[in-house]
């Protein structure tokens, strides 16, 4: 008789389950203690307990792991810095969602040669959050495939759901059993409502299939997700402007939800040029200095930033890269971070002050 299922699969690869593969990676005591307190100082932001902002930074998507070390070495330093006014989080990106084809991150293609790895990719994707966490750098990342937070959420202090997959009703099912702060952003052509509409999906409990930690599919029962917020990234024309926030603001009042938003500083509200980024930042600053209720709405910023601006093709060898530049979306420099956001400390700062 002729096959009727899997006629398009090549091969299946076991994976080790979640709770073997924890247990080949352990979670130390300085990682947790990191992950839980940046879990805490996340959700006191987006309530208003705690009055400062939030700035998750760091790369389009992590490729290269000692220059993800060597960034978040020095923004270590800079989060101790600035501890008064802002709460930094590290930008840790391994999965990349696609429109068409193209490396799908660092879980999904590791060697970056489309051998697609993916036991490769997990490992090497847990280890890195582990170093990073020991050394008391909160870190952010975007969730893309519903099995993979199994094996790396434990680590993850804020969780972002991209553009693309805002509608989908299987991040929101997962965002609701998520453990951790999670923003929604708005979608590609800038409306708010798919957003929304994924904050109270995410907020109420939800029924669906997933892996436990043994690797067993199940049916995941969750309690939803408290903190789930939105965040502005644009769409065909910035939303970062005091209009837009304020529209955003009048909204997420009606639904009765959190009015806690976060500016994505890159992407379409700075046309994906990485120069532009500043703008948007400098913007939203002044924003929240004015004190108006739209901007006390404003919980946070996001920047896509390397240790160098740009971006790089991946025509080439991936030993052939340049060091510290992104191979996606462009990126600030560090020293354009450390400028962005040392300047805004001081600003705030003189503000409390007078």
């Amino acid at each position: 008789m002729q096959r009727t299922y899997d006629v398009n699969v090549e091969s299946f690869q076991p994976l080790s389950t979640p709770d073997e593969f924890k247990d080949a990676y352990p979670l130390g005591p300085d990682s947790a203690k990191t992950v839980l307190e940046g879990r805490e100082e996340i959700k006191q932001i987006l309530s208003g307990q705690d009055k400062r902002h939030l700035v998750i930074t760091g790369p389009c998507s992590v490729h290269d792991e000692t220059a993800a070390l060597e960034y978040a070495e020095k923004l270590c330093k800079l989060r101790e810095e600035v501890k008064d006014t802002f709460a930094v989080i590290m930008r840790v990106y391994f999965e990349k969602p696609r429109t068409s084809i193209g490396w799908k991150g660092l879980i999904n293609d590791p060697y970056m040669d489309d051998s697609r790895d993916l036991m490769e990719g997990l490992r090497r994707a847990r280890k890195l959050l582990l170093s990073i966490t020991a050394m008391g750098m909160p870190t952010a990342t975007e969730m893309l495939d519903p099995i993979i937070p199994q094996y790396i959420a434990g680590l993850v202090c804020w969780t972002a759901i991209g553009a693309r997959t805002t509608e989908s009703q299987t991040h929101r099912e997962m965002s609701s059993g998520l453990s951790m702060p999670v923003g929604f952003k708005n979608c590609t052509d800038g409306a708010l409502n798919t957003a929304i509409n994924s904050m109270i999906a995410a907020g109420a409990p939800q029924s669906f299939l997933g892996i436990n930690e043994h690797g067993l599919v199940s049916i995941v029962n969750t309690k939803g997700n408290p903190y789930s917020h939105i965040v502005l990234r644009g769409g065909k024309r910035p939303n970062y402007d005091s209009v837009s926030i304020r529209e955003a603001v009048e909204t997420l009042k009606q639904k009765k939800l959190i009015q806690a938003i976060i500016v994505d500083c890159s992407h379409a509200n700075s046309n994906k040029k990485y120069e532009r980024q500043a703008i948007v930042w400098k913007d939203v600053i002044n924003q929240i200095l004015m004190d108006t209720d739209t901007g006390h709405a404003i919980k946070g910023f996001m920047l896509e930033s390397n240790l160098c601006q740009g971006s790089q093709s991946m025509k080439c060898a991936p030993e052939d890269l340049s060091y510290g530049v992104s191979v996606t979306d462009e990126c600030i420099s560090w020293e354009t971070t450390e400028e962005l956001i040392r300047g805004a400390h001081e600003k705030i700062k003189q503000h409390q002050a007078g």
